[in-house]
């Protein structure tokens, strides 16, 4: 056996993750919110990019041809989903990086010294408002409202040092986590000394917190009212008792009659049980919709983008050409290089989402047509896989499109998820159901029950049965607990009692 050395010419096909395929696959899973932020960072760092503050394209360039019911809608034309996304004239998807004379990139209205003018950002008081004012509009934090009164209610400084440390132990609902033999050993002190320093805390606005149990939260907004009494107490103990709606044994342990309990009850429900959350600063960002769905006369649906969240960049070719003939080094070369075909590469990845986008949520309208125009009980069974290959797409692609995306329907506002639900069989052979609309039908079967005929799981079972779902018991509950549905006994006591 001899030993030698040999060159042999193989082909081989692999896939291989380039930056540029990474960052088309993280551009087609953010939201249109997050993609205008990473647009910004891009074009940050990126001197060759620019925002396309130009007037928007009319809306008939915006919209895709629409379909009747039943017919399969065209694929999305690229020139449409480009002139949602960022104008006219884009590169095919297809084409690589191309060179500062290609006609098809876009020459800036601006050089590039007005470019960092007007996205410099201005001043920090774009609203006119000074800093002073715009603290003084500010509401206090729940630990800057207990501050304020510490300061004033406590004069002991020991007592004010206590109080500081039991502050900062304070979690967002104003309940205290630490442990009190914790915090007297961190600070040397005696354990009453901190017990009777939170005693004072309690006393505080707003009234509940500082409690470390939901009991003690609520008896301490009792007390306030002068209503802690020892039945009262009782109940504040036993919240696991209210919870289980098991009113009788409530009613024996605090030794009151049905109407005393309701009353009670009824108190119990004007609480707070979150006092620190009225101080909560955090901002509830609304919900804004990636892709706009709305009819047309005639009985045809339009699906477009949200071109009023889409970002829309340019690739400043004239300032590239001037630099690039200045450029003698070849760091600076190489430098603008990699810039240029980076813009490129946005430019295009942003064409591709938005041609992306729009083919799935325009599968998604045809393949859910019913539940548009007559009701979630209408809603189809569908799986990732439907929409993948109706469109020639991967799996993976369509998980991607549907993540963090909204559709603002005429039914309401609703996750592209929403509309992937596992199929239930139909007990008559026929086509199977929704989950989604089985759940449904279970919350409407419930709202509409009385008192004397509480619907049990075996119930419901046999009452979807006779409308075609072929559904067992176990499902039942399930769908029933995850929509915190109480179960049927729980359901007649409380119906019982009126709560």
């Amino acid at each position: 056996m001899t030993i030698n050395q040999r060159l042999d010419l193989r082909q081989a096909q692999t896939l291989v993750m380039t930056p540029q395929l990474q960052q088309a696959i993280k551009l087609l899973q953010l939201s249109n919110q997050e993609l205008s932020e990473y647009v910004e960072r891009e074009i940050e760092q990126n001197p060759l990019l620019e925002r396309d503050d130009g007037p928007e394209p009319d809306v008939s360039e915006r919209t895709i041809d629409t379909f009747a019911d039943g017919e399969a809608p065209p694929a999305a034309s690229p020139d449409v989903s480009s002139e949602i996304a960022l104008g006219s004239s884009l590169p095919e998807a297809a084409d690589s990086p191309v060179d500062a004379d290609d006609g098809n990139l876009y020459e800036s209205a601006e050089d590039y010294s007005s470019w960092r003018t007007n996205s410099g950002g201005g001043d920090f008081d774009d609203d006119g408002r000074s800093l002073e004012e715009s603290t003084a509009a500010r509401a206090p934090t729940l630990r800057e409202h207990l501050f304020d009164q510490l300061s004033v209610d406590i004069e002991d400084p020991v007592d004010r040092m206590i109080g500081s440390h039991l502050i900062d132990l304070l979690d967002e609902s104003g309940y205290l986590v630490g442990d009190l033999a914790e915090v007297a050993e961190q600070l040397g002190c005696p354990l009453e000394r901190v017990a009777a320093t939170l005693k004072l805390l309690q006393r505080l606005d707003p009234v509940g917190v500082f409690a470390r149990s939901l009991g003690e939260c609520l008896g301490l907004q009792l007390a306030e009212r002068g209503r802690f009494d020892p039945a009262m107490q009782v109940m504040v103990e036993r919240l696991d008792l209210l919870a289980k709606r098991d009113l009788a044994q409530l009613m024996k342990l605090c030794g009151v009659d049905a109407e005393d309990l309701k009353e009670m009850i009824a108190e119990i429900k004007t609480l707070n049980p979150k006092p620190g959350s009225v101080f909560d600063q955090s901002m509830v960002q609304p919900v804004v919709p990636d892709v706009i769905m709305r009819p047309q006369p005639g009985g045809d649906w339009i699906i477009e983008l949200n071109t009023e969240t889409l970002p829309r960049v340019l690739v400043n070719t004239r300032y590239y050409s001037r630099i690039s003939k200045d450029a003698k080094k070849k760091d600076e070369k190489d430098y603008l290089s990699e810039r240029f075909q980076a813009a490129n590469w946005l430019v295009k990845s942003l064409h591709q989402r938005a041609t992306t986008i729009l083919k799935v949520a325009t599968e998604i309208v045809r393949q859910q047509d019913a539940f548009f125009r007559r009701g979630i009980q209408h809603l189809k069974p569908l799986i990732l896989r439907d929409i993948a290959d109706a469109i020639s797409m991967h799996e993976s692609t369509v998980s991607r499109v549907t993540t963090n995306k909204h559709m603002a329907t005429p039914r309401g506002l609703y996750e592209l998820k929403y509309f992937f639900t596992a199929a239930i069989a139909s007990s008559s052979g026929g086509e199977a159901h929704s989950a989604e609309a089985v759940r449904s039908r279970i919350k409407t079967l419930i709202d509409a029950e009385k008192l004397e005929d509480v619907l049990s799981d075996d119930k419901l079972v046999e009452m979807l049965k006779a409308d075609g779902v072929d559904i067992a018991r176990r499902t039942v509950a399930k769908y029933r607990e995850a929509m915190k549905i109480p179960s049927s006994v729980q359901r007649r006591r409380e119906k019982a009692m009126q709560i």
